[in-house]
């Protein structure tokens, strides 16, 4: 850990948590200590992780045998291997929990998908991305709406797993959303793992340089296996630009899209979690159900605005 700059003295021992100074950011302008450093009871695994958002530093690192005489120091090794315990995750406490009973989302459904927290003071919400039951990343959410992902996670869609032998799906926006169907009935259902477009691309790249939609590559075993596809992305312009990139890359023939309901006279619902949260399951479940083939919808669109 000398080597990567975490300066470790004599009064960090193995079982505790120290705040440390970053040596990427140097704690920004207040220098404050935001490297989160935990060195396990027996001393042969180490993991930190720097709690400043525009930072976000982590690493672990493993000891292997070549212990020294005194049987403290040990070579450090670091490793590529992804596990819950090697991203410092726990299970949601009672404030977590809070959090997601208030958007109408279980604790039978948090527990089913994953749905951890990164250990320390901060609610930082953790969505366990999955293949085969394997963890292959992890992207994080603060309570304001921040996201990152974590260094090394594959570009597949979250909660791949629910679609395996799915004939229907649906594809919504956010891993929030892939929860609020849950809630409505729907578990074949997948999010997309990075945000939506600010607008629609002039021209479909070829699939060597679509670094974007990688993910839809990535996935492509199990969305070949699929006759119908539901977008439900969100209402705004970014979501209706979201749902035509997917449609063109996953063929319009076979994509149908949601129309989220009035919120009042002048707007609409935006996404799946606020019908579920003002409207309830069986809105939502009604407006999967409606959803219209996607050119249709398009065609739909088109009309009223004349």
């Amino acid at each position: 850990m000398e080597l990567l700059g975490i300066i470790c003295t004599h009064s960090c021992v193995p079982g505790h948590y120290y705040n440390l100074l970053c040596p990427k950011c140097k704690g920004g302008q207040s220098m404050e200590r935001s490297l989160s450093l935990h060195i396990e009871q027996n001393g042969d695994f180490a993991m930190w992780r720097c709690f400043r958002f525009d930072c976000g530093w982590a690493g672990r690192a493993f000891a292997d045998d070549q212990a020294t005489r005194d049987g403290v120091h040990k070579k450090v090794t670091s490793t590529g291997n992804m596990t819950e315990k090697s991203l410092g995750l726990v299970p949601l406490d009672d404030k977590a929990i809070a959090y997601f009973r208030e958007r109408m989302i279980s604790e039978e459904t948090l527990h089913r998908n994953g749905v951890m927290r990164l250990l320390g003071d901060k609610l930082i919400i953790a969505f366990t991305y999955k293949q085969k039951g394997l963890l292959v990343g992890c992207k994080y959410r603060t309570v304001e709406k921040k996201f990152w992902q974590e260094r090394g996670t594959e570009k597949v869609l979250y909660g791949l797993d629910d679609i395996v032998d799915a004939d229907e799906i649906i594809i919504v926006e956010g891993e929030l959303d892939k929860l609020s169907m849950e809630e409505a009935g729907f578990r074949n259902c997948v999010s997309v793992p990075a945000g939506a477009p600010t607008k629609v691309s002039n021209k479909l790249p070829s699939s060597s340089k679509d670094t974007a939609y990688q993910y839809l590559q990535n996935c492509k075993t199990y969305l070949d296996k699929v006759s119908r596809i539901i977008l439900a992305t969100d209402g705004d312009a970014p979501g209706q630009a979201l749902a035509e990139e997917l449609a063109r890359r996953l063929g319009k023939d076979r994509c149908w899209q949601v129309r989220w309901p009035e919120k009042d006279e002048y707007s609409c619902f935006k996404d799946a979690n606020e019908v579920l949260k003002y409207k309830g399951p069986d809105a939502l479940k009604k407006v999967i159900e409606s959803a219209k083939l996607y050119r249709s919808s398009i065609e739909d669109q088109v009309t009223e605005g004349i």
